[in-house]
Parts: structure tokens; C-alpha cells; sequence
């Protein structure tokens, strides 16, 4: 028994000693462990409730304290770990205090129940949890060798982003559509694929345009990607026009970072004198403040040209109209790739509806499937993959 104290006291001590990682101390989890361990190394009578605590918060992640111990400090952010994202050698010493660390936490990863239970006279039994032999100093040594496929902090957490604030804040929940869900327009998102490719594969990616009808799928062809590479390192930022002014903070903060990200704006399009223009022309130009090879920008619009001109834009009183209305109408050059999503024919609207209609278990003939879904899109906003899907949503609704 005086062995597990002293383990128990090793094992608190340790973890009030951490220098690297010493962030993990603020984890709701860790911090409840460190709770435990303390009042275990204070030598009082075990206490139920500093224990269930403990447990509890665990249990709301994992039933496995080794493993949740590893995935915190692997998604810990630190000096080291940004550090090393970034090719920087340290000093023998942190390199040596970190592999002590790493130990220590792997030894605090294989605390049992029985051991934190020490003291406890069994009235009823106690909530239990699971430990595994893990490699800490070979796993995260693996992490960051591939920083860029696994990144670290919320960025290894989540895949999703919005601005808010001028802070950056995970989607919790973020659409989890995946390009086998698409159907139509594989030569137009093909064209989006292979540019993200080349991104993640750390080749020269286009700013992308992709403009068309509304309900063509540009936007989820834009999530879609994401969901599908995720696991190599891709993630989304979305913005909206009026953040745009931001972007040189963001890219700042982003190109530091060892993943891929798109900037992503959705449905955009200008007023012939919006403030915003300014700030996307600057960022597709490639300006000194919004360059970085890890972050390209995509887009989507129903018009080609994105800025809304009326009759009296062109009867103006500037002295130099024709250069006027020419920067605003070729702001969509300034994107590399531009992809077209056009409203499809009838023969391509049945071929989405039907493809759809299979996906989802509907057993109908194709003459009587092609006649409800063309009368579907007539009464409604006419043949998109946005028609086709609400079309079958309703079929579902019916069977």
C-alpha cells in the first residue's frame, strides 16, 4: 500500500512540474485529476466525490484515461509544438524536458481505479475507466513528423471555422454532406477537386470563382471538399463579405499554421460602391499582407461578374467611367479558376433526381419518377440538384 502512495505523490507532483506542456493543466479533465492526486497526496481519507468528479468529466469524452490523455497533449498548443510546425531546432534541455514529460504523462496515463481508490473502504463499487500502453515519446514524435496531415490545438480538433468577433470559432456541428452525396456536375467539381489537390499537396492552388444558378450545388461541392480531405490536412474558414477587411489578420494568423485552409465566402456579390471590394481585390491579387502558399480563397456567386451595376452606374459623372466599370467587372479574372455551375437540362435534372431517389431506397418506374419530377420542378423554382432533393424528400415524406 505504501507503494501506491507513493506513485499517487510522484504522479501529482509530476504533473504540477510540467513546463512544455503545462497548458494541459487548464483540460476540465486533467485538472480534475490533479484534484484527485493532490487530496490523495495530502494523506487524508479517500473522498467519493472529488473522485465521481474526476470520472465523470472523463466519461463525458472517453472511458479511456490513456487515450484521452495522449489526444490532449498531442492537441496541446505550445511553444514547442508551434514551433517545431515551423522547422525551429530547440536547445538539448526542452528537447530532454520534453521527453521527461512525455514519460511522466505516460505513467499518469496508466493510473488504475484501484490505485486512485486507494483509502476507499468498499461500500459500493465506483465508476471504473480503461487504460492502454501507449507510447507517448513515439506517438507524438509521429504527430509531429506529420504536423501538417494532424496540425494541433482546435485546429487538430475541428475541421470547420467562422469568424466571429475577429476570433476564430469552431463549428461544433458542420455539414457533413461528402461528394458521394453529389451527383451532376462531375467535370465542374472535378476541376474544384483537383485545384484543392494541388493545395494540399503544397502545389500553386487557384483562387476559385465558382458562379451559376442558385441550387446547382457550388456551395456543397465547397463543404463537400472539406469533409472529403479533412484527414489530410484541409480545413474551412468561412467569412462573409462584410469580414473581408479582415482578411490580411486572418492570413497572418493562418500562414504560420502547418495545415491547408480555404477561406470560403459564400453567395457574394458587390454594389458598384462597396467598401468591401477593395479588400478581395487586395487578397486576390496576391497583396504583401494576404499572401500565403498554405490559404487560397473560394467563392461562390450567382453572377459572374459579382458587383450589381444598374443603368445609372454606366450614366455617371466619373470623369474616367470606362476604367471604372471596367476594374468592377473584371474582379472575377482576378480568380484563377473559374468554374460554371449552369441550371441543368431536363435530361440531367431526371438523372439527379433518379440518382438521388435510389440513394435513399425509392423503388419507382423512371417514366413515372421523370413525369412527378418535372412536374416537382414546374411548380417550384424550376430543375436544379436543389429541386431534385427536395423532390425526393418528399417521396420520402409519402412512402
Amino acid at each position: 500500500m505504501a507503494n501506491i502512495r507513493e506513485k499517487l505523490d510522484n504522479c501529482f507532483c509530476g504533473l504540477t512540474s510540467l513546463t512544455v506542456f503545462r497548458n494541459i493543466l487548464k483540460d476540465d479533465v486533467i485538472s480534475a485529476l490533479s484534484d484527485l492526486l493532490e487530496f490523495q497526496a495530502d494523506g487524508k481519507s479517500f473522498d467519493v466525490n472529488i473522485y465521481s468528479e474526476f470520472v465523470s468529466r472523463l466519461y463525458r469524452h472517453t472511458t479511456n484515461l490513456s487515450e484521452y490523455i495522449f489526444r490532449t497533449v498531442c492537441e496541446d498548443v505550445n511553444f514547442y509544438i508551434s514551433g517545431k510546425s515551423e522547422g525551429k531546432c530547440f536547445d538539448e534541455l526542452i528537447e530532454q524536458t520534453v521527453t521527461n514529460e512525455l514519460e511522466l504523462l505516460r505513467d499518469i496515463s496508466q493510473l488504475t481505479p484501484e490505485e486512485l481508490q486507494y483509502g476507499y473502504y468498499r461500500i459500493f463499487p465506483l465508476a471504473q475507466w480503461k487504460t492502454s500502453d501507449i507510447d507517448f515519446a513515439a506517438g507524438y514524435s509521429e504527430r509531429i513528423r506529420m504536423i501538417g496531415k494532424y496540425g494541433y490545438g482546435m485546429y487538430a480538433r475541428n475541421k470547420v471555422f467562422i469568424m466571429r468577433d475577429k476570433s476564430m470559432i469552431p463549428v461544433k456541428h458542420p455539414d457533413s454532406q461528402r461528394l458521394c452525396d453529389l451527383y451532376g456536375y462531375e467535370r465542374e467539381r472535378q476541376s474544384v477537386i483537383s485545384n484543392t489537390l494541388a493545395l494540399i499537396d503544397g502545389k500553386p492552388a487557384q483562387n476559385t470563382l465558382l458562379y451559376g444558378d442558385a441550387g446547382t450545388g457550388k456551395s456543397s461541392t465547397v463543404k463537400a471538399i472539406v469533409n472529403e480531405y479533412a484527414d489530410r490536412g484541409l480545413r474551412l474558414v468561412e467569412i462573409t463579405k462584410e469580414q473581408l477587411r479582415d482578411i490580411p489578420d486572418i492570413i497572418d494568423e493562418l500562414s504560420r499554421n502547418p495545415l491547408k485552409f480555404i477561406l470560403f465566402i459564400d453567395d457574394l456579390s458587390f454594389s458598384s460602391g462597396d467598401d468591401c471590394f477593395g479588400a478581395l481585390k487586395a487578397t486576390l491579387e496576391g497583396s504583401v499582407s494576404s499572401k500565403a502558399d498554405n490559404i487560397v480563397t473560394y467563392a461562390t456567386s450567382n453572377r459572374r461578374h459579382l458587383v450589381k451595376e444598374s443603368f445609372s452606374d454606366r450614366d455617371g459623372d466619373d470623369v474616367h467611367r470606362n476604367d471604372t466599370m471596367q476594374e468592377l467587372l473584371s474582379l472575377s479574372a482576378r480568380f484563377g479558376l473559374r468554374v460554371n455551375f449552369s441550371k441543368p437540362d431536363k435530361k440531367s435534372y431526371i438523372s439527379i433526381a433518379s440518382a438521388l431517389a435510389k440513394q435513399n431506397g425509392i423503388e419507382m418506374s423512371e417514366d413515372e419518377l421523370s413525369l412527378k419530377a418535372e412536374s416537382f420542378a414546374l411548380q417550384g423554382n424550376g430543375r436544379s440538384p436543389r429541386t431534385a432533393k427536395q423532390f425526393v424528400n418528399q417521396l420520402i415524406i409519402e412512402k
